[in-house]
């Protein structure tokens, strides 16, 4: 076979990606658990998907594993929708933990720090973005499928003990929000209490299949504001309407509603404990006053194209081959049209761990780092 420089290009290109890859998941997951470690094992959408949506048969709109996805820490893309590392990659280094690895990753990925099951476009709902995401209810399954694993590698006592006293983190619902909204115009305003009662109880319902799987200390991040995401906000002007307004009213009518439905939880749960984070009051906050997060930019996104680089073309593998990219991630909040840069998830996970109690947006009981220290 005759090399060229592009043959070489990318082969070195496949390398690279390989070998950081088995560093950064195989290579720091030991088998070894040390009788103090605490395990995180991930569930959820974007926000939190590591890299699973690479293993599954989808479509570009909801992988993120090309360039320039990646660049600002791996320096490759991961399947992260985002240009470094995620909230959940934060946590988990908080808490004395590898990087959590993805549960469809393929190769001997060891359990005893966690795994992510988290998938980019899944929602509480089985229908939302059905057929090209892994739902929660299969990610419920998945982690069914783990402490099972666990058990024949463990036996029954070690895997119990191993799996209550991990943490559960959870980042749901956005999608099912905006599954409607994307792919027709929504229901009208009468059904939004119907629509979010039926998301918040399919939520629910997933939450006790794996309490009841042995889990007991969970963390929630709330949905964000959909109104002002830079994806929604350029559909705004091409379409009639309060577009923009009935996002926000759901999304307030989610957030009420998982308060009220993880107080009911705790009183109904023997040993349930949680952690709910108002992820929706510190996104605004960083919208609003950008420069107190040392930000330059809190609207707009870093990549992407058109009014607030809020067409959903970053890395021009989604239909449309423009984008722009900004020359600094780090100066702002929105990565793309939907998802947050390394810096925005790297002070998000600061405050989520309890560093700053005062301004934390931590809606209680709990902080995570409370959970990860209760017995």
């Amino acid at each position: 076979m005759k090399f060229t420089m592009a043959n070489l290009a990318g082969l070195t290109f496949f390398l690279v990606f390989f070998l950081a890859l088995i560093f950064h998941t195989h290579g720091t997951n030991s088998s070894d658990r040390s009788s103090n470690q605490v395990a995180l094992f991930i569930f959820g959408d974007s926000f939190l998907d590591a890299g699973n949506n690479n293993y599954i048969n989808t479509t570009t709109l909801d992988q993120a594993n090309f360039w320039p996805y990646g660049i600002t820490y791996f320096n490759f893309p991961t399947g992260r929708f985002s240009d470094g590392r995620l909230v959940s990659d934060f946590i988990a280094e908080y808490a004395n933990l590898p990087l959590i690895p993805p549960f469809m990753q393929p190769g001997n990925i060891q359990y005893n720090s966690g795994v992510n099951f988290a998938s980019g476009g899944a929602g509480a709902l089985v229908e939302t973005f059905q057929g090209s995401v892994i739902s929660l209810k299969t990610q419920a399954r998945n982690f069914n499928k783990v402490v099972s694993e666990l058990k024949n590698k463990l036996g029954n006592s070690e895997a119990e003990k191993l799996v209550s006293t991990a943490v559960y983190m959870f980042s749901i619902g956005t999608n099912d929000y905006l599954d409607p909204f994307l792919t027709s115009y929504f229901l009208n305003s009468s059904s939004h209490s119907q629509y979010v009662a039926t998301v918040i109880g399919n939520f629910s319902s997933i939450i006790q299949k794996i309490y009841n799987g042995g889990a007991r200390k969970f963390v929630f991040m709330n949905v964000p504001p959909l109104g002002c995401l830079p994806g929604t906000k350029m559909l705004q002007s091409e379409r009639n309407g309060s577009f923009l307004e009935e996002l926000s009213s759901l999304a307030t009518l989610h957030n009420q509603a998982l308060s009220i439905i993880l107080l009911q939880l705790k009183k109904q749960l023997k040993g349930f404990k949680f952690s709910l984070y108002d992820f929706n009051a510190d996104v605004i906050q960083m919208i609003n006053h950008p420069l107190k997060y040392r930000l330059k930019e809190g609207k707009s996104a870093c990549c992407g194209w058109g009014e607030f680089r809020g067409k959903y073309n970053c890395g021009g593998k989604r239909g449309d081959k423009r984008f722009e990219l900004c020359d600094k991630p780090n100066e702002y909040l929105y990565w793309d049209s939907y998802h947050l840069t390394e810096s925005a998830y790297k002070q998000i996970a600061f405050r989520m761990w309890g560093y700053t109690r005062s301004n934390s947006h931590t809606l209680g009981p709990y902080t995570i780092r409370d959970l990860f220290q209760a017995s």
